[in-house]
């Protein structure tokens, strides 16, 4: 089971004359980031929200808007009497100096800025758990629409490993026509530098014993193998959370992979370490994706 960073979840109810609306969009981000956009009812409420999406949603980039609409006259308005007033002494001012009637001034008066404004009282205790799954319901379907990318993702990235895997069978019909042209190379050159006559073969021997054996990379093949294999256990997993886990083995497997290219010495096995490469890169972009 694989989920993704990114997906977006909707939830809407009715409580209490209130309809409660809450949308999540989430996108990548290393650790767990929420940025929120509340009504002044909720304020109180921030820091539960925070704790309760960071546990649901565990990490990545996310936006939360949550808006309250009162039902139609249940609507509860206040009237802001002191500016309503100051207002007014200005308005009479200008109209005595004008000359203007000050006909219909009232209306004006609750046309001005936060004269009339809704009531930002602060939502009860029993109100809030209904809003609080509302939210639950939100990143549920947020968390739905991570879980459906995560089986793209899935099929995407288990493919680059066994196209790893594939290309990592391809080396060993190379490694006997390796051995055997740098053993051949290096004979040559003492060979034309001091004579056939005058190599001492079972010095000789010693010496291409060592080097071949620093040119050897089966641990390294083995290891590729092994890492591989674990990366196809890992992504299976019924884990919540394991785009760090498998970011840290596609570092284990981009070692062995660059060992085994500089090690090569050999053209048809350096393209194909080239090859592994660009499927580990497709690789950890697509990881970069996963919760």
């Amino acid at each position: 089971m694989l989920y993704s960073m990114t997906g977006f979840g909707r939830a809407e109810a009715i409580v209490n004359h209130r309809q409660i609306v809450a949308e999540l969009k989430a996108l990548n981000g290393k650790q767990f980031d929420l940025s929120a956009k509340l009504p002044p009812i909720l304020r109180s409420w921030e820091l539960d929200i925070r704790s309760l999406l960071s546990g649901l949603l565990v990490r990545g980039t996310v936006d939360l808007t949550i808006s309250v609409k009162q039902e139609g006259a249940s609507k509860p308005m206040v009237v802001n009497t002191d500016l309503a007033l100051f207002y007014y002494q200005g308005m009479k001012q200008i109209a005595e100096r004008t000359g203007i009637p000050e006909d219909n001034v009232l209306s004006t008066l609750m046309r001005m800025p936060e004269v009339v404004a809704a009531d930002q009282d602060v939502l009860p205790e029993e109100e809030w758990q209904h809003v609080r799954a509302v939210i639950i319901s939100a990143a549920e379907d947020l968390m739905q629409h991570r879980l459906q990318e995560g089986e793209a993702l899935l099929r995407d990235i288990s493919a680059r490993i066994s196209n790893i895997e594939a290309l990592h069978n391809k080396v060993a019909p190379f490694e006997a026509e390796r051995i055997e042209r740098v053993r051949a190379r290096i004979t040559n050159m003492l060979e034309e530098m001091i004579g056939s006559d005058k190599v001492d073969t079972n010095r000789l021997e010693q010496e291409m014993i060592y080097y071949l054996e620093r040119m050897d990379f089966s641990e390294e093949k083995t290891r590729l193998s092994q890492h591989c294999t674990y990366f196809h256990t890992i992504i299976r997993e019924n884990d919540l959370a394991i785009g760090r886990k498998l970011n840290f083995v596609l570092q284990e497997i981009g070692r062995e992979i660059n060992t085994l290219g500089s090690k090569a010495n050999h053209a048809d096995i350096q393209q194909i370490v080239i090859n592994m490469k660009d499927e580990l890169e497709k690789a950890k972009e697509q990881v970069l994706n996963i919760l």
